[in-house]
């Protein structure tokens, strides 16, 4: 904590959009990691695979309410839409599954991309704090009297070095936690893509009566 203090005080007016931008970062990538950790996210794989038993046993209801018992996770939403319709033709269910789609992926990416920004906004600011350390440093090498050259050279010195490292501790960690959120948002993207087009082509082949045992359509 003294060294936080000690930090804010030497590294001059350029440490407090610094931690603005850390205050920031931290609370969007928190909530961040919640959501696509625990409350979007669901085994894709597993779900799926008592979807399609379902859907081959004909259990179109329980099907939905399976998808119900998982309301936040995206993939069970984007099931949901396309087995309410499953009545219908493949062309209704296909919308609704990309209609779902449309709302689902927005939410997943919400306020993600503030984080490189925030991350850049703390490197770019610490960089400011940087060069204005440096002018006070110079400044003091080429005017200040004898008596007071040293200490505002260090002065200078411990601004810039303070902000070089605020910015860079802030940013580091926010880059870091903005690729975990991007992977684990891109997987369940690309669970909803592979599962929801597997769910449509399923409902298909049941409304057309071509669906095997083993969740294939048959030819023809």
């Amino acid at each position: 904590m003294n060294f936080f203090v000690d930090a804010m005080a030497k590294g001059g007016e350029f440490m407090y959009p610094i931690l603005l931008a850390a205050i920031f970062a931290l609370a969007i990538a928190f909530e961040r990691l919640y959501y696509v950790m625990f409350r979007a996210n669901i085994n894709g794989t597993a779900f799926m695979a008592q979807v399609q038993k379902l859907i081959m046993a004909n259990n179109i209801d329980r099907a939905i309410k399976l998808c119900n018992a998982e309301p936040n996770a995206a993939l069970p939403r984007v099931l949901k839409a396309g087995l309410t319709r499953a009545n219908r033709s493949e062309v209704e269910i296909q919308n609704a599954v990309d209609e779902a789609v449309l709302e689902v992926f927005p939410l997943l990416n919400n306020r993600t991309g503030y984080l490189p920004m925030l991350a850049n906004v703390a490197t770019l600011t610490g960089l400011l704090g940087t060069i204005q350390g440096l002018i006070v440093a110079f400044k003091a090498v080429a005017t200040a009297s004898a008596e007071s050259k040293q200490t505002l050279l260090a002065a200078g010195i411990s601004t810039a070095m303070y902000t070089t490292a605020g910015g860079l501790v802030v940013a580091i960690p926010t880059l870091v936690l903005h690729s975990i959120i991007a992977a684990r948002t891109t997987k369940i993207m690309d669970d909803v893509d592979q599962f929801a087009l597997k769910t449509v082509n399923l409902l298909g082949a049941r409304r057309r009566g071509t669906l095997k045992d083993d969740g294939t359509a048959a030819n023809g």
